[in-house]
Formats: C-alpha cells, sequence, structure tokens
C-alpha cells in the first residue's frame, strides 16, 4: 500500500487539487525553488480539516513522502478519521504497516473495534499484542474486557483478568467496574460479587454498576438495599434504582424513589424521564404521562428521538392518539424507532390507512424500516382487514429488504387469511415457517387457531414432511392488545 500511495499521490497531484481540496493550499509555495517544511505539525492540521475519505488519502500520501508515517500520533489521528468515514479496513492496513506500535497505539485501534461493533477484531488485535510481546496497561485491559461485554465472552474475560492480576493492574478501580459489569452482564452474579467486595475505595460509578448488575440478574431486594448503603448518590444511581423497580413492574415504588430524587435536590436526566414513562404506560395514567411532558418542557429538556419517541409510547398505551401524533408533529429529528413507534400506535389504534400513508413518508425520508417496522405495517393491515395489501407488504418485507419474518409477522398474516377465508394461503405460509418458532409461545397461538380454522388438519398441518403436533392452547382473537404488546427500542 506504502508503494501504491507513494507513486500515484505524486506532489504534482496535491497541487493540483488545491481547487478541489483548498486547505491543502495554504502549505504550498507557488515558488518552484522554495518548498515549506512539512512536519507532524503540519500533517495534523492537514488531517484536522479533512472532509472526506479521499482527502484523507491525500493526506496519508503526503505523510508517506515526507517519511512521518511512523509517527504514532498521525497514525492514531488516522485511524480515528478512518473509522469516523467507516473505513476500519484501511485503519488496520495503516496499524499493521507501524514497526513497533507504542501501548498506547495498540490500545487505540482496540478500542476503535469495540466502539464500532467489531469486538471479536478487538480481541483478536489483543491476542496479536500479547503474542508479540508488547506489554499490557492499565488502560489495555479494561478496553479488553468491554470487548468482552459486547461479545458475550465471560471465559476471555476471566482470561483477561487474570492477566490484569499477574502484571499488577487488578487494583485499577476502572478495570474492577468494567469487570464488575462484564460479569453481572453474563449473568455470573457470585464473580461480580466477588469483584464489588475486593474493592477498597468505592466510587459512585462502583456502586451503580453494583446495582445495576444485581437487578440484570433479577435480585431486586440487594439492589435497593446496595442503593439505601450509598454514601453519596448522582442521578445515574437515582436512575439505575428507579429503571429497576420499572423493569420489575413496580411503577409505583419508581415514581416513589423519583420524589425522593427531587426531594435530595437531584435532577433527573433524559433516561430517568424516559423510565418514568414506562412507569406511566405500566399504570395507564394519562394524567402522570402528561406531567411528566409538562415537567421535561419546563425543564428545558429538547424534545429528542430518545425522549420523544418515549412520549408517543406513553401517549399511544395511554389512550391518546392525538398526543402522541402533536409529539412526532413536533420532533425535528426521528430515528428509526420514533417511525416505528407511531406507525405501530396508528395501526393499533385502527388508523391502519394513516399508518401505511406514514410508512410510505418514512420510506420517502430515507429511513430503512426494520422487522419492527413491518409489525406495525401488517398490523395496519390487519386492523383494516387489508389482505392483499398484507400479502405484498410481507413479501416486500422479505423479498426488498432481506428481513426475515419472525412469529409476530406470521400471527398478523394467518389472522388476515383466516379471516379472508384464505386456507390455501393459510397452508403455504405455515408450511414455509421455520421450524424454531414451534417453541414460541406465539407460535402455539398460531397452531392452535389452525386446528379451529382448518379442517383437514392432518394435511395442512404437515411441515416438511412431518406431522405438527397439536397444541393445547386456545386463545381468542389477536386482541389489540397483544399486537401493542410488541415492543420497540426507544433508543
Amino acid at each position: 500500500m506504502v508503494a501504491c500511495l507513494s507513486s500515484t499521490l505524486p506532489d504534482a497531484l496535491i497541487i493540483s487539487s488545491r481547487r478541489r481540496s483548498p486547505f491543502l493550499n495554504s502549505h504550498y509555495h507557488t515558488s518552484s525553488t522554495c518548498w515549506p517544511k512539512f512536519g507532524s505539525a503540519e500533517a495534523l492540521l492537514l488531517l484536522q480539516n479533512c472532509t472526506s475519505f479521499n482527502h484523507l488519502k491525500l493526506v496519508h500520501g503526503k505523510i508517506i513522502r515526507n517519511a512521518l508515517s511512523a509517527n504514532q500520533l498521525l497514525v492514531r489521528k488516522l485511524i480515528h478519521l478512518c473509522s469516523s468515514y467507516g473505513r476500519l479496513d484501511y485503519a488496520a492496513l495503516l496499524f499493521h504497516q507501524v514497526q513497533e506500535p507504542h501501548t498506547f497505539t495498540w490500545n487505540f485501534l482496540i478500542r476503535t473495534y469495540t466502539i464500532h461493533g467489531y469486538s471479536m477484531k478487538a480481541l483478536l488485535l489483543y491476542n496479536l499484542m500479547i503474542r508479540r510481546g508488547f506489554p499490557p496497561d492499565k488502560f489495555t485491559f479494561p478496553f479488553v474486557v468491554k470487548a468482552c461485554l459486547a461479545s458475550g465472552s465471560i471465559r476471555k474475560g476471566k482470561e483477561v483478568h487474570g492477566l490484569a492480576i499477574k502484571t499488577g493492574f487488578s487494583k485499577d478501580m476502572f478495570l474492577y467496574n468494567t469487570l464488575m459489569d462484564l460479569y453481572f452482564s453474563c449473568g455470573d452474579e457470585g464473580y461480580g460479587r466477588k469483584v464489588f467486595d475486593k474493592l477498597r475505595v468505592r466510587n459512585v460509578v462502583s456502586w451503580t454498576t453494583f446495582i445495576a448488575g444485581l437487578v440484570v440478574c433479577g435480585d431486586l431486594d440487594a439492589a435497593r438495599r446496595a442503593f439505601d448503603q450509598m454514601p453519596t448518590r448522582n442521578v445515574v444511581s437515582w436512575t439505575a434504582i428507579i429503571n429497576a423497580y420499572v423493569r420489575n413492574q413496580r411503577p409505583h415504588e419508581a415514581f416513589e424513589l423519583f420524589w425522593r430524587m427531587l426531594l435530595a435536590n437531584v435532577k433527573p436526566n433524559e433516561y430517568t424521564l424516559v423510565n418514568l414513562l414506562k412507569a406511566c404506560s405500566e399504570l395507564g395514567s394519562l394524567k402522570l404521562g402528561r406531567w411528566i411532558h409538562d415537567y421535561a418542557l419546563k425543564n428545558g429538556f429538547d424534545l429528542g428521538a430518545f425522549l420523544g419517541t418515549a412520549l408517543i409510547d406513553m401517549y399511544s398505551k395511554c389512550g391518546s392518539l392525538d398526543d402522541a401524533r402533536q409529539v412526532f408533529r413536533e420532533m425535528q429529528i426521528k430515528s428509526l424507532a420514533t417511525w416505528n413507534a407511531m406507525i405501530t400506535s396508528l395501526g393499533v389504534h385502527g388508523y391502519g390507512e394513516e399508518a401505511l400513508s406514514l410508512f410510505t413518508k418514512m420510506e420517502e425520508a430515507n429511513v430503512r424500516p426494520d422487522a419492527i417496522t413491518f409489525v406495525g405495517v401488517l398490523c395496519a393491515c390487519l386492523q383494516t382487514d387489508k389482505v392483499r395489501e398484507g400479502d405484498m407488504y410481507f413479501k416486500y418485507m422479505r423479498e426488498h429488504y432481506g428481513i426475515t419474518p419472525v412469529v409476530e409477522h406470521y400471527t398478523c398474516m394467518i389472522e388476515l387469511y383466516s379471516r379472508a377465508n384464505l386456507l390455501n394461503a393459510l397452508d403455504e405460509l405455515v408450511k414455509g415457517m421455520p421450524r424454531e418458532l414451534s417453541d414460541d409461545v406465539a407460535a402455539a397461538w398460531i397452531k392452535s387457531r389452525l386446528i379451529d380454522d382448518i379442517d383437514d388438519t392432518e394435511n395442512s398441518l404437515e411441515h416438511q414432511g412431518e406431522e405438527l403436533q397439536y397444541w393445547e392452547t386456545r386463545t381468542e382473537h389477536l386482541s389489540q392488545y397483544q399486537l401493542q404488546g410488541f415492543k420497540w427500542d426507544v433508543g
């Protein structure tokens, strides 16, 4: 790659690109006999002004020609820019050209891989670092443990923990907090508690990580006891315990904690309010939900994608679709979750035409739908008895977007075909269902409905030459509440 860049990016090319890259101009004299010095400071200045990946490659070529490619500060800046342009392949090539990467540089790429969702590459890079004899430092281990957490590799995490102990870095508080997060998130409450117990000095982050971990492991009472023992609490710790009660369907206690939080003069953040809106949905209290909305507006909270989507969700589940529509209209930035929430809300409230129209607007806004979007779309078709449209969207989802149907999609389609008495279509649909869906509770409902709706059960329920077992589960028709139970992420 070095040879390629050096040969294809002569100084004349950069000079000729001045019109396209004005930020390069100031570093060249027009005189052919006088060239300015080009050092690391000048290279950093050019990198700071990069506006595209092509600009980056131009500057990189100049860095190579001026023998600066071994400068690891520049390498790290290049890696950072590559990651921002989604070119981690180029970042890896840059890294592997460095003969003796500093530990800081190893750490930088490990962390970059993890942040961008390549946790396994981060772990492989860490393995290479250890195998080649480069010494880790106190920053290496937390970065690697985060990669273990992202990939669910608790075994590798324990190995890294062991090496941290051997190399004398195990008492670092940042590492302890990260290890607790790993063990609790992977369901190993015992190891998580051991790490917490070994902490001689515990900061707010340590306590909050411990409390959140206990909640993940289902021990709400222990989490509350730990919260009550905290010497100091901040908004994150208050939000963690409020979230714990919301997750455990105890919304009254969540609000009691919120009032205590306000009395302690701790101002809530966006995450606190989103949890409280979920509690409002649990309670079915439109009045309380409107109070939270009003509190947010009076205290300067922006109606961003996270908070706005949670408000749409709350208003829909508390029965005020007009309020949900108003929030949606007022939102300047809408995430995929926002569109999903509004489409699904319209569908379950019987406004199928409006939901389908909104889906069209979503595509026009170049927002790519996901599986949850099509649950809302098919629900809208079901509510308005649009069998043809439902069939079209079901195929469109698979063929155009490559989305594999899940049980909620099949539930909607089977109900649509059943209402229209399209038994042949129903038969074909069931034959095409993945076998793993037979373990799903909702699939049991589907098959029980088929027993009711199809006379020739033994033939119609054949799946790949084998008879599907009969299901004893008997339920009523798909209700609004079942459809409303389909979840979307308000993040």
